[in-house]
């Protein structure tokens, strides 16, 4: 499938991603237990939202399981470069618009488009910090503008 907007090449001026990070935590080291946050619907995803999820499961998990305690993954990149066609109010506003002539539009963010099930965050963890990471995974959620839902990958049968 080709996207519309996503050769940066082309296009003058980008809106930076605010997407820090997309690795935090303990890098190296193998985890026994992976969960993973899912979209129910296919949609687009803003680099705000994604920058609020990671930052309310990042400082979640940080504090209930430490700095290398937990591996914390963005698994999605925000390609798609949204334009908007500004339209000016007030007094005046129709005399200094075209309106919808030459409508194309100014950038102003990116947004990573999402698939159906597709996995938005992962987090790696010990066995001890299951419920912890279940919890980060649900303030993640709330701050993506679809529902989610939490997948257990990698060690079900550690947790149960």
């Amino acid at each position: 499938m080709v996207r519309a907007y996503t050769r940066k090449d082309y296009i003058r001026k980008i809106p930076g991603s605010k997407v820090v990070q997309f690795d935090m935590g303990n890098l190296s080291e193998e985890f026994p237990v992976k969960l993973s946050l899912a979209v129910k619907n296919p949609t687009h995803l803003s680099h705000n939202s994604l920058e609020a999820a990671r930052i309310a499961s990042n400082r979640f998990m940080q504090r209930k399981a430490g700095r290398m305690g937990y591996h914390l993954k963005i698994r999605v990149y925000p390609h798609q470069i949204v334009r908007e066609n500004p339209m000016a109010t007030g007094a005046g506003a129709d005399r200094v618009q075209n309106g919808m002539r030459k409508s194309f539009g100014k950038s102003i963010s990116s947004e990573a488009i999402v698939k159906k099930n597709q996995k938005v965050l992962s987090i790696d963890i010990g066995k001890k910090n299951f419920p912890d990471a279940k919890e980060a995974l649900r303030r993640a959620a709330m701050k993506i503008p679809v529902s989610c839902r939490i997948v257990v990958e990698k060690g079900e049968e550690l947790v149960k």
